[in-house]
């Protein structure tokens, strides 16, 4: 008998009738708003410290509401996968991109190091990677101009590499990586290939059954699409690829961080903002399944339009990806016996009239919100070039190109036709 499936998973993981007797019998997680805990005796309390049993002692080392939504996102992203997996929650996105790096760029006096990332990704992780790493602590930051192109990747790749990263799809022009072939070229430098993978979740996508050691995620997307709470999380196989980290980080990534980075620098989730990620995490696939259908019927009603120059969605034929494409399926979801396809709930375009016609044509809207958010329930428009991938666009001609006019929409779970009479009516009016 097979295990659970994932939507079984995203109900219950980490929380069964044994955590339930423990709480009363509350068959939904408790919310532990509280900041640390009474032990029984001084024994309790130094076992606990010292790592000898999972008591959660205090928040900042570790709270039950926040264990619950490790454990759901954990069983997630390992769904399928022949390994081992541990999450460990962050604040937001952008402290897992953080946590899930720094800890592979430790001195070892063996000369200088070198990251090699995907030029295609969001503008905050650009200033992760160019300022934090490259020019304040000395890290040489090799872009990958071309994230499609295997060779590219394999030329910039040595022993000196602390890590590999990459988006997929990418933010905003929905570009996939070939997983297999890049986690290859890592591990044969001694490095660990690291995938952001917010634009698909785990419904969509999962980069460790593809060979990626570690994954991060912006839960206060599409997985807290009420959007009450900003949260994040690194998700990493057992026994990752690392030719220069310690046993001790990588036989366990995921619990390091908790014990180690986490707590010592103090990156915590908040109890309140795991129990609201929890909540709206119940019905993930589903969501996905209606907001990727609805964009793929957008993309296709933009594309056939005589007022749009451009649209970039990966379940289009035309879009470069379409072929990595085919193997992002939904999970659990058949129709007529076949694996049912989907590609995501966001899309880019480019009007006909540049970035003036885009300008006027975000303004237009009436029922899609102009708000710089991904995943959400209510349908979402920004343009990137101008708010979230500006230092992208202000930077060197090593970065993948923003275009200028390119307005980028999130499709909410709003009734399909209502959304493509917005979207009419602002093109026609612009």
């Amino acid at each position: 008998m097979r295990g659970p499936r994932f939507d079984t998973l995203a109900v219950g993981a980490g929380y069964g009738r044994e955590e339930a007797a423990a709480n009363q019998g509350s068959i939904i997680p408790p919310l532990y708003l509280t900041s640390s805990q009474h032990f029984p005796t001084a024994d309790d309390m130094g076992a606990a410290l010292s790592g000898g049993s999972d008591d959660w002692v205090y928040t900042r080392l570790g709270n039950p509401t926040v264990r619950y939504l490790e454990s759901v996102v954990a069983a997630l992203e390992g769904y399928g996968v022949d390994a081992e997996v541990g999450a460990a929650a962050t604040p937001s996105g952008m402290a897992a991109v953080t946590l899930a790096t720094s800890p592979f760029l430790a001195v070892d006096g063996e000369g200088p190091m070198n990251i090699v990332a995907s030029s295609a990704c969001y503008g905050a992780t650009f200033m992760v990677f160019s300022q934090r790493y490259g020019r304040e602590r000395g890290v040489e930051v090799r872009w990958v101009r071309d994230p499609s192109a295997i060779d590219e990747w394999a030329s910039k790749i040595d022993e000196r590499t602390r890590f590999v990263y990459a988006e997929s799809p990418s933010n905003p022009l929905l570009d996939l990586i070939d997983i297999p072939a890049v986690s290859r070229l890592a591990h044969q430098a001694g490095a660990p290939f690291i995938v952001d993978s917010t634009l698909a979740t785990p419904a969509l996508l999962r980069p460790l059954g593809m060979g990626a050691d570690i994954v991060v995620q912006s839960l206060g997307k599409a997985a807290g699409t009420s959007g009450a709470s900003l949260a994040g999380a690194v998700i990493a196989r057992r026994a990752l690829t690392s030719a220069v980290a310690d046993p001790a980080v990588t036989d366990d990534f995921a619990a390091y961080l908790r014990r180690g980075p986490i707590r010592d620098m103090g990156g915590v989730l908040s109890p309140f903002n795991a129990f609201t990620i929890l909540s709206d995490i119940r019905d993930l696939r589903y969501r996905v399944d209606v907001m990727s259908r609805s964009t793929l019927t957008v993309a296709e009603y933009l594309q056939a339009s005589d007022r749009v120059e451009e649209v970039f969605y990966p379940g289009l034929a035309s879009h470069p990806s379409h072929a990595l494409a085919q193997d992002m399926v939904l999970v659990d979801s058949e129709e007529d016996g076949k694996a049912a396809r989907r590609y995501g709930f966001v899309l880019g375009f480019r009007p006909v009239g540049g970035a003036e016609a885009a300008v006027r044509i975000l303004d237009k809207f009436r029922l899609i919100w102009r708000a710089n958010d991904i995943g959400r329930a209510k349908s979402a428009a920004t343009i990137p070039a101008i708010a979230t991938h500006r230092q992208v666009v202000a930077s060197a001609s090593s970065m993948a190109t923003v275009p200028d006019d390119l307005i980028r929409i999130t499709v909410g779970l709003e009734h399909i036709d209502d959304i493509i009479e917005d979207i009419g009516q602002a093109l026609e009016a612009a």
